[in-house]
């Protein structure tokens, strides 16, 4: 795996491991998007919008998942490209067990606080009764989706990212296809989509499972190892906080998005619930795209993390380069497709109602206007902690879900009403677009 990393060629390289991350990626948003259309069209538009309240949780367990597997898999590969692999697979084992002991964690903390939690996150009363449903039991699936994330960022880097992508590939077929036989079938409603998305999570986990056990290259799970270390964990976390903060400014941001346009959506002719709904659908659609650039971002991590330990800086930029081409393609992809085609989108949904496609199709356009300049983030996210400047990759990761939308969300909305939200989302991908592209460049100047 070592040598094909430091003499493949970077192109074909590079597909190697994005295409698996990639899918991975679009598999783990495929969850939340194939849930909303058979709610939507089984349950309507209340449903949409209970999952939608139910929705941060899963971007916390993301965090924790990224936390821990982004930055153990990134000191793995550091360790590899310096020749160590008993540190190394000190990396791994430690990392697994930690990603266990917080899946759990998280689980428990959900279902003992979920009817504050329901409130919190932006559940109107009329919402209430389906999203405490559906929330109590996606919880029982956190940690095996936590287990899950962590862990394939541990089988992309031990050389195995077809594996990572069979993985992921297996749930998602089984949460696509116990969706509709749970709802139309069984008529469990929002519940049977939330057991469907649990036992797809479950299996994805006993997959990941196994391969440690059986069919690892380098790591090798040591019983010895598996107790969680002080001074590994904190090095974990250090290079795995830029994308876990990202995905807990994915929550936040959900959150205030979801109180936002619940107080001020009352106050408007769609009232709350309509707009509650409509950002759950598109939220989603958002996650598909997200997906295609992080994806690209984490496939190349291996690659990038095993160059710069060994200073071969050239294949460094090489590999940069590229991957900023391929996000900016899919920007500039998404960008027309929501714009030229927002009804249809959210047809997919459920009819809803005039009111519902008016709002929905209005919202698609202005929020993501400025989608054709967001996938320079996420590439600079994953750069950063994959050539060990983890630090430096949070102020990407802060700028546009905590610097600016947040306080866009809170302030914009005072002077423009319900359209002050719509307006935020533009200006923030805007600002971090600016942002990410000037680190990057002072980086890449340096080396």
């Amino acid at each position: 795996m070592s040598n094909s990393l430091q003499t493949e060629k970077v192109g074909r390289q590079m597909l190697q491991y994005i295409i698996p991350s990639i899918v991975s990626n679009l598999v783990n948003a495929s969850y939340n998007l194939v849930d909303q259309v058979v709610i939507g069209n089984a349950v309507g538009m209340l449903g949409i919008a209970a999952t939608n309240v139910a929705f941060p949780l899963t971007p916390i367990g993301a965090a924790v998942a990224y936390l821990l597997g982004t930055g153990g898999a990134a000191n793995f590969s550091l360790k590899l490209g310096e020749g160590d692999k008993d540190a190394a697979n000190s990396y791994a084992c430690n990392t697994l067990s930690l990603l266990t002991i917080t899946g759990v964690a998280i689980a428990a903390v959900v279902l003992i606080f979920l009817k504050p939690l329901v409130h919190a996150f932006g559940s109107t009363q009329t919402v209430e009764p389906l999203a405490r449903t559906y929330m109590t039991i996606v919880a029982i699936g956190v940690p095996f989706g936590i287990f899950t994330t962590g862990a394939n960022a541990f089988i992309r880097a031990d050389g195995s990212p077809r594996y990572a992508m069979w993985c992921t590939m297996a749930g998602a077929v089984f949460n696509v296809v116990g969706d509709p036989i749970a709802v139309f079938v069984f008529k469990w409603g929002i519940a049977g989509v939330a057991w469907a998305t649990t036992m797809s999570q479950i299996l994805t986990a006993a997959l990941s499972v196994f391969y440690f056990l059986k069919k690892a290259n380098i790591v090798k799970i040591v019983k010895e190892k598996l107790a969680p270390g002080l001074d590994l964990t904190i090095k974990t976390c250090l290079l795995g906080i830029t994308p876990c903060i990202n995905q807990l400014g994915v929550s936040i941001l959900q959150i205030t998005l979801n109180n936002t346009l619940r107080h001020y959506g009352g106050l408007s002719i769609y009232g709350s619930d309509i707009p509650l709904s409509c950002v759950g659908a598109i939220s989603k659609l958002n996650l598909i795209f997200s997906s295609l650039t992080v994806g690209i971002g984490q496939g190349c991590q291996p690659i990038l993390g095993f160059d710069y330990g060994a200073k071969k800086y050239g294949r460094v930029k090489k590999t940069l380069r590229t991957e900023l081409i391929a996000a900016s393609i899919v920007s500039l992809t998404a960008f027309s497709v929501f714009q030229l085609f927002p009804r249809s989108i959210m047809l997919i949904f459920g009819e809803g109602g005039p009111l519902y496609l008016e709002f929905a199709a209005r919202y698609l356009r202005v929020f993501m206007f400025m989608v054709f300049l967001s996938g320079i983030q996420p590439i600079a996210a994953t750069f950063f902690p994959a050539i060990g400047k983890g630090v430096r990759g949070v102020w990407i990761s802060l700028s546009r879900q905590v610097l600016f939308i947040i306080p866009l969300l809170l302030i914009l909305p005072l002077f423009f009403g319900l359209d002050g939200a719509m307006y935020a989302g533009p200006i923030a991908d805007l600002a971090a677009a600016c942002v990410s592209a000037s680190l990057i460049m002072v980086e890449v100047k340096r080396m």
